[in-house]
């Protein structure tokens, strides 16, 4: 009686066949790995991925500009009439309703502004929402309404960063921030 067995010796052939199947996935992720790598972002954009600001030295009427990620962003320091003359804005004169803040909110002065009892703080990132340009700020003729004014195609922003005139659609967006201390802003 002759029985056949199911399990057979392993042979140096299955070995190699093992060992070259191994060798080579481990070729093709040595590969592959490269191609994959080069999709991060480079360490350039990784260290600019949050910013500290120290804003103690902005007097009312004041601004300044910083870079986070390649882009201007506007910090200025309203005066207690430009804050008056923004809150008094009726939603429905704005073209964008939307505050751009990042939480779905009206476009309110206080909404876009840094928050209560600090609503002379203004911070948003400086590129004009119609064609990518930067906007001349208020020590540069501000436009119609004191604020932001792209002269390239005619947008007018006023001095809480909401469209009021022109091609753009959109109000300036509002980076994500917060204070790490009374006079440090911490963007990004």
């Amino acid at each position: 009686m002759s029985e056949k067995t199911e399990y057979q010796d392993p042979t140096r052939r299955d070995f190699l066949y093992v060992a070259t199947g191994a060798f080579g996935a481990v070729g093709a992720a040595a590969l592959a790995w490269p191609f994959i790598d080069q999709m991060n972002p480079d360490a350039a954009s990784l260290a600019l991925a949050t910013i500290e600001v120290d804003v103690s030295s902005l007097e009312p009427g004041s601004s300044m500009r910083v870079k986070w990620r390649g882009k201007p962003v506007f910090i200025r320091n309203r005066t207690d009439e430009e804050v008056k003359e923004a809150k008094a804005v009726p939603i429905t004169d704005l073209p964008d309703p939307v505050a751009r803040n990042g939480k779905e909110e009206e476009a309110t002065d206080l909404a876009r502004s840094a928050g209560e009892g600090k609503e002379n703080l203004i911070v948003m990132v400086g590129v004009c929402t119609h064609l990518g340009c930067i906007p001349l700020g208020v020590e540069n003729n501000g436009g119609d309404f004191g604020g932001w004014f792209c002269p390239c195609h005619g947008s007018h922003y006023d001095t809480a960063g909401r469209i009021r005139k022109g091609p753009a659609t959109e109000n300036l967006p509002v980076p994500p921030y917060e204070f790490i201390s009374d006079s440090v802003i911490k963007i990004g």
